[in-house]
């Protein structure tokens, strides 16, 4: 039979052999009744016995007794018992990007970020081992490198999650099923103050955090004896979810069935693990571990800098200095970051600086092998004063950071909008009617074949990609042999580089994020607008008359169904690379090779029927 209480007195015990009754209730927080009621159930069951006084005879008070008698350890047969609760290992899940907490975790993941000097994983790894916990598995992902220095400093073991981009942490779950038993479950991004962990654990738990705003945390309700009885999606005055869990053996038998159930299931890829509990909470037992202002989650950079405030001065963070130098101001004048998105050749944020809000670029992973920040520079020198792009407050030709102003009222062509293709196509050719000149080109098939060297395996991914390359190539001598303009062209005149602002009455369009523009003939970017926005064919020739309101001749016509071939082998050979860097970009990745494929087939089918 088992005793209630006996894992939280007797593994104290273990810690402090003398303990007397109160001690081990203000330890335990048990009344002094229950920790009495509980001593007299393991003496009886021989699971500890008191110490011997100088002279050997036991030092025990008369039945009924409630004075404070120094205890010895526990026996061998209370240790053996309470060995059946000792915990085996801590799995910490770290393979998220953690994007609220942009443009710090452009560096380094969230869990190295250092709260007081340490960072938050090292914090939890050394509490585990503090309490004799060695065994730690960290589930990685992002930026998997910055984590095998703990391997050495600490013994750990990291599991690499090869779908953390695609796929919420329980996909990282899955990927440590094997070590779930009696498990401690963290996030590495939770900050601890006082140890909450011990060696042995009687039963399963949740840490849980009374929160009085309304906040989107999962909130709880629980029976008297503090199990856990539901779980939902928001509310105020209430027990969250906040901070580690534990499962005992049983409870992670019964997760790892549904763990694998859902992990298989179509549609999961956004899922928590903390679904399968919200969904099973009815069969799988877990209790409240009631942890107000002792375990933190920093949800941005602002919570943090409340809590620490060496964050005020400095953050470590060469994007903040950046944005601090360009302002001449300090760090914590930057205020109300948040990620617009993980774009495909950048990342963006938005910050607020002297109540204006502005936009932070970052080159993506390996962008530094496909663009020349200096020639970007010089584009945007020569088209800062003709009312084209956006307001570019600081452009650096070395990094390419930049900051421009937000545009509080804009959107970005809707691409099956026809209005607004239109008008698109009107911007797009009074801007190339400027016939600008840079000192820099954009050779398309150039670029093919260097997009292809930078492939960290010899082969594509497309089996007949060796023929389906040769039939764009062979298109060269086709575009060498008509007459063209040749002019700056935006190279990535695609839908979402259509700014519609509203000003007043008026509409004002932006060409925004040269990046690729080079000297190139203007008709290509009507090409690469088709291509992002994945336009069918009959969508390609309305694309093409909206440019050409006058009319378009076949032979421009066939060249840029040409260009479309070109661009979408272009950018397939480019999504392979990118996702060699770790970035997949699903649907549009194929539908970029599918236009080399068709368009070819287009081109040739023309070439035929003229007899060329």
């Amino acid at each position: 039979m088992e005793i209630k209480h006996f894992v939280p007195i007797c593994r104290y015990l273990l810690d402090n052999p003398r303990a007397t009754q109160r001690e081990l209730a203000a330890a335990t927080k048990l009344s002094l009744g229950l920790v009495n009621s509980t001593l007299k159930e393991c003496l009886d069951a021989g699971l500890i016995e008191y110490s011997k006084t100088g002279d050997g005879s036991l030092s025990c008070s008369p039945a009924g007794k409630t004075e404070n008698r120094p205890l010895s350890c526990l026996t061998k047969k209370g240790q053996t018992q309470l060995n059946k609760y000792k915990v085996k290992n801590a799995i910490i899940l770290a393979a998220g990007f953690g994007s609220r907490f942009v443009p710090l975790t452009y560096e380094k993941p969230k869990g190295l970020l250092k709260v007081y000097g340490q960072p938050m994983i090292e914090r939890q790894i050394e509490q585990l081992i503090e309490k004799g916990i060695n065994e730690i598995i960290i589930v990685v992902g992002y930026k998997k490198e910055s984590f095998d220095y703990l391997i050495d400093k600490y013994g750990v073991k990291l599991v690499f999650n090869p779908e953390y981009t695609t796929k919420n942490n329980l996909s990282s779950l899955y990927c440590a099923r094997e070590w779930l038993d009696n498990s401690y479950l963290l996030m590495s991004d939770f900050y601890i103050e006082k140890n909450i962990f011990n060696l042995y654990e009687s039963r399963s738990w949740y840490s849980c955090v009374f929160i009085e705003d309304n906040t989107g945390e999962w909130y709880i309700t629980s029976s008297a004896s503090d199990k856990i009885e539901s779980i939902k999606v928001g509310g105020e005055n209430s027990w969250a979810l906040i901070g580690p869990a534990y499962f005992t053996s049983d409870l992670s038998a019964a997760f790892r069935s549904h763990l694998n159930n859902y992990f298989n299931r179509p549609g999961t890829g956004d899922y928590f693990w903390e679904q399968i509990l919200i969904d099973n909470i009815k069969t799988m037992p877990i209790y409240m571990n009631k942890q107000t202002g002792n375990v933190l989650e920093f949800e941005n950079l602002e919570e943090l800098r409340l809590f620490d405030h060496t964050y005020n001065d400095t953050s470590n963070s060469v994007i903040m200095k950046a944005i601090a130098k360009v302002f001449n101001c300090s760090e914590d004048k930057i205020k109300n970051i948040e990620p617009i998105k993980i774009g495909m050749t950048n990342h963006s944020f938005i910050f607020t600086y002297d109540s204006i809000k502005y936009i932070m670029r970052i080159p993506g992973e390996g962008t530094d092998k496909m663009i020349d920040r200096e020639n970007e520079f010089r584009v945007y020198e020569i088209i800062s004063n003709l009312n084209i792009s956006d307001d570019v407050i600081y452009i650096d030709p070395k990094t390419g950071y930049k900051v421009t102003k937000y545009l509080e009222t804009a959107r970005v062509c809707d691409p099956f909008d026809i209005k607004d293709v239109k008008a698109c196509m009107k911007k797009l050719r009074e801007f190339h009617n400027m016939k600008l000149s840079v000192d820099h080109t954009f050779d398309i098939f150039e670029r093919i074949e260097y997009y292809e060297s930078l492939w960290l395996t010899p082969d594509s991914y497309f089996s007949d990609y060796k023929e389906i390359k040769d039939n764009v190539m062979s298109m060269k001598k086709f575009i060498d042999s008509i007459s063209k303009d040749r002019a700056l062209t935006h190279i990535d005149a695609v839908p979402d580089n259509f700014l519609f602002e509203e000003t007043g009455k008026e509409q004002r369009i932006r060409l925004i994020d040269w990046e690729y523009s080079a000297m190139q003939d203007p008709h290509v970017d009507i090409a690469m607008f088709a291509v992002y926005a994945m336009y069918d064919r009959d969508q390609v020739e309305t694309l093409i008359d909206c440019y050409f309101t006058e009319g378009c001749s076949e032979v421009t016509r066939r060249k840029i169904y040409a260009y479309i071939a070109m661009c979408g082998m272009l950018w397939s050979n480019w999504c392979e690379y990118k996702s060699h860097m770790g970035v997949e970009f699903g649907e549009y990745s194929l539908r970029q090779y599918r236009f080399a494929k068709d368009y070819y087939r287009i081109f040739k089918n023309q070439e035929e029927e003229k007899g060329e």
